[in-house]
């Protein structure tokens, strides 16, 4: 019971963090979305910043995994980044998760606890450092595309899935994110690999989302 009660408390952070940022939520509002006493919450997270630590550490997590799948095979490359694309697409146009929660925090790293801050640039490392072996194993299977460096391009791929994400807030147009990140990946991935339809194998939700939590 208590594991699920820290589980429930980390994911209505996530959705807090995702729709006002860190500095928009108090544990009143969890306390509040939960049902539970604001002492509750500081049982299982003495701290605001350790509790919002816990929502970035899901996503290291998840990153973690895909670097281990990466290392024990083969993955499609390009599968693997029209899969990354598409999740976050789906999850912009059903509002179940509007925005990257690292993303929502670093925008607000100067005014973010020491500690906190830390967290948030080993998740932005991690998310570069599988994307970069995502262009590299792209290049090597000859199904992507490069001009400069993997570790170069895959800054540049982060940014432009970012920079998308914040168009279709900014104009309240999610079709903007699919617009930007279908020209990108058509910039990346070679022509004779077919875009993945809706549904394939490859755009799983859970799968294949290394910056978006356990559960959005």
């Amino acid at each position: 019971m208590a594991q699920n009660t820290a589980e429930h408390i980390v994911d209505t952070a996530r959705r807090l963090i995702m729709t006002r940022g860190y500095n928009g939520f108090s544990y009143a509002d969890i306390a509040e979305a939960v049902g539970i006493r604001k002492a509750s919450i500081h049982h299982h997270f003495a701290a605001k910043s350790d509790l919002a630590r816990a929502v970035v550490d899901q996503s290291r997590a998840i990153i973690h995994a895909q670097v281990a799948q990466l290392a024990a095979g083969e993955p499609d490359a390009a599968a693997q980044l029209r899969a990354y694309a598409g999740y976050w697409e789906r999850c912009i146009l059903d509002n179940s998760a509007p925005f990257c929660v690292a993303a929502m925090l670093a925008a607000e790293l100067p005014s973010l606890p020491d500690e906190l801050a830390v967290s948030v640039r080993a998740h932005f490392a991690e998310l570069t450092d599988w994307l970069a072996r995502i262009l590299a194993l792209g290049v090597r299977q000859d199904s992507v595309a490069l001009v400069g460096s993997p570790a170069e391009e895959a800054d540049a791929f982060m940014s432009a899935i970012y920079g998308a994400m914040l168009s279709a807030r900014a104009f309240a147009d999610p079709s903007r994110f699919m617009t930007i990140t279908e020209t990108l990946l058509s910039r990346v991935v070679q022509l004779h690999c077919p875009p993945q339809s809706e549904g394939r194998p490859g755009r799983s939700r859970d799968a294949l989302s290394p910056d978006a939590g356990a559960r959005p």
